[in-house]
């Protein structure tokens, strides 16, 4: 089943659910420039490391749409909205975690790299 998302002004179908293998290889593309060593737990477990050195806090994503509403808008507001609802957890260093999500917005994504993501998230 796909959701119509308004992306950059113009509207494109995504889909409501993903596999845990499809979000890890989103993740690595999106927080490929993230130095600091943090982790993802996705709804079925699955670890998801990144940066460099051991993780300072965990992102607990507890189902796939949260993975997906927060791919389609990662900024840290989104992340910010989806912890107070409970749609993540953070373990670990909570001010780190907010220094990541800070960083987020200087993520660039060529625009090849974002339609590989979206090619990815329809795959998944």
């Amino acid at each position: 089943m796909r959701s119509p998302v308004l992306h950059a002004g113009t509207l494109i179908a995504v889909p409501r659910r993903i596999n845990s293998q499809a979000a890890a290889e989103i993740l690595h593309r999106l927080f490929a420039q993230v130095t600091t060593g943090c982790a993802f737990r996705l709804w079925d477990g699955t670890c998801v490391a990144l940066g460099h050195g051991e993780p300072v806090c965990t992102a607990v994503v507890h189902s796939p749409e949260t993975f997906i509403r927060l791919i389609r808008d990662p900024t840290p507001l989104n992340f910010a909205e989806a912890y107070v609802e409970g749609a993540i957890e953070i373990e670990g260093d909570l001010f780190l975690a907010m220094s990541i999500a800070d960083s987020m917005e200087e993520i660039r994504l060529s625009l090849g790299e974002r339609i590989r993501i979206l090619r990815t998230l329809w795959r998944g």
